[in-house]
């Protein structure tokens, strides 16, 4: 069962960060423009993912160590007015509160997809929250 669930965890990771970089280069491409230092970070981010995707997959006990990381950068959900961050590769299943009178509990999922947001500003509709996939993938990593 150990052996399925970090090669599932593997695949997830390599999947997404591959077309997590190809589409950051794809930002990159006009260079000089306002979104560059974001899409450089993200590229940076989906390479680490991409290479703990790799080493997991290798049965290596860094790649157990670096897909935990992976997890834990997956795991936050923030949008707020004055800064947003969020990162999944291969899939996510994000549960959140927007922070709007009346407060709202929601549940969002997709699977086969990669997605990164970095800004200084965000929505006017607050949302905080988790990715329970990366939460339960770092769980299953912490199995030894």
């Amino acid at each position: 069962m150990r052996n399925f669930l970090f090669r599932l965890i593997g695949i997830l990771e390599v999947a997404g960060g591959f077309f997590g970089m190809v589409n950051m280069l794809r930002r990159l491409l006009p260079f000089g423009s306002n979104d560059s230092l974001v899409a450089v970070i993200g590229l940076i981010l989906y390479a680490f993912v991409l290479v703990a995707g790799v080493l997991l997959l290798e049965n290596s006990e860094r790649g157990v160590t670096f897909s935990s990381w992976a997890q834990l950068l997956q795991l936050p959900l923030i949008a707020t007015p004055i800064f947003s961050y969020a990162l999944h590769c291969g899939g996510y299943v994000n549960v959140f509160a927007t922070l709007h009178l009346p407060v709202r509990l929601g549940l969002d999922w997709h699977f086969g997809s990669e997605g990164f947001l970095l800004a200084v500003a965000g929505p006017g509709l607050s949302r905080i929250g988790i990715n329970l996939l990366a939460l339960l993938s770092w769980l299953a990593l912490r199995l030894r």
